[in-house]
């Protein structure tokens, strides 16, 4: 066991296009999915130790531990690697909840990963990702760490190395619940499956997006001032839109333009993950 306080980061997520390609019996939705990975998210910092308690801080207004997803990963490590350590796990929290960019997710993974190395369980990435994908469909690509094309319902994973742009993300204030967008009866479920190089070499679309504008006033708004300054789409089901530029300059620019009012941020793309460079760090 590695007993020194560690800090690691548990970056957000964009999905750089989203298409549903049909719907199974069970109700789960065929996809093909791009994530990619951005330089901006919220940290963790863990002291592994020999109580076999997890214990966080600060307390989540509405969430009780049992229900906080850092605290499920940890216990779910524990149990499949039948580990008696504990671990005191402090979240700086920075991404919002319920914008679509993997905040509760990449927790999880964050959690798996880097209690995997300080408690020195020496599970596999499969392994992780099989752990991770019982809290979350999202889960596995954070624990796997790389940008990924994503196909099934979001678990056939294959590596991909689209460009590393430049966004800016912005957050509609309002609150999405995917359900209700996936079971909503006008969403497009047809959409042709396509090869990721065919994918990768045409426009980059989100066939969500007309659903959530359609619903969700603020979020068309925010996405049609976008447009004005870049190619600009949804990532996931909401509610966070964001824009792609080539240069952190033009990002920021356009950031400045926008009210005081609207959370918003810059960040690089990444097709490594940060939390996976700071595990070769430790490592």
């Amino acid at each position: 066991m590695i007993t020194e306080t560690t800090h690691w980061p548990s970056p957000a997520k964009l999905n750089l296009f989203l298409y549903i390609t049909g719907r199974r019996d069970n109700g789960y939705h065929e996809l093909q999915t791009l994530f990619q990975f951005l330089d901006h998210g919220d940290e963790l910092t863990i002291t592994a130790n020999q109580s076999g308690q997890i214990t966080l801080s600060p307390d989540i207004p509405g969430v009780t531990l049992h229900d906080n997803l850092i605290w499920q990963a940890a216990t779910a490590l524990q149990n499949a690697a039948d580990c008696c350590l504990g671990a005191h796990i402090e979240l700086n929290k920075v991404l919002p909840m319920g914008g679509g960019i993997g905040g509760g997710s990449s927790n999880a993974a964050t959690t798996l990963v880097a209690l995997n190395h300080l408690w020195q369980t020496k599970l596999s990435d499969d392994e992780l990702a099989k752990i991770g994908l019982k809290l979350g469909a999202d889960v596995p690509v954070f624990t796997r760490g790389f940008a990924a094309f994503a196909e099934g319902v979001g678990e056939e994973l294959t590596k991909a190395e689209p460009a590393e742009n430049w966004y800016l993300v912005v957050r509609p204030n309002v609150s999405i619940a995917t359900a209700d967008i996936f079971n909503h009866p006008k969403l497009t479920r047809n959409t042709p499956k396509r090869a990721l190089a065919t994918l990768l070499d045409n426009n980059y679309e989100n066939d969500c997006e007309k659903i959530v504008r359609m619903l969700y006033p603020e979020v068309d708004k925010q996405l049609s001032w976008l447009l004005q300054y870049a190619p600009s789409r949804l990532t996931g089901t909401g509610s966070c839109v964001f824009a792609e530029f080539s240069s952190k300059n033009e990002a920021v620019s356009a950031l400045g333009k926008l009210p005081d009012t609207v959370s918003a941020f810059v960040a690089k793309g990444k097709n490594v993950s940060p939390l996976h460079e700071t595990l070769a760090k430790y490592a």
